[in-house]
């Protein structure tokens, strides 16, 4: 369940980082919308999943509410989720794939 979390919070993590600095720019600066449409689109979608797997390695972990609002708040910081995954390869050496 780690490494389903760790791979879902880096791919939301990188989906973000495309919507912020290469969908956006191109949006206001060439004034071409698609790109934040639909990589809207997909962030949207893979932030609902990344919550949804969030809450269950909560229940797995039993993970304290203060950590989950931590890995929430940071799932819309860019490069924060980066961060919070090597805490975690440190913190589940075990399950590092």
């Amino acid at each position: 369940m780690i490494n389903l979390y760790r791979k879902t919070a880096i791919i939301e993590g990188i989906s973000y980082l495309i919507l912020l600095f290469i969908a956006m720019p191109i949006k206001y600066i060439l004034d071409i919308a698609e790109p934040v449409k639909y990589f809207g689109w997909i962030h949207g979608v893979l932030f609902l999943i990344y919550a949804v797997i969030l809450i269950a390695a909560s229940l797995k972990y039993k993970w304290s509410i203060k950590r989950i609002i931590i890995y929430l708040v940071g799932s819309v910081l860019p490069f924060v989720p980066f961060i919070l995954d090597k805490n975690l390869k440190k913190e589940y050496p075990d399950n590092n794939s």
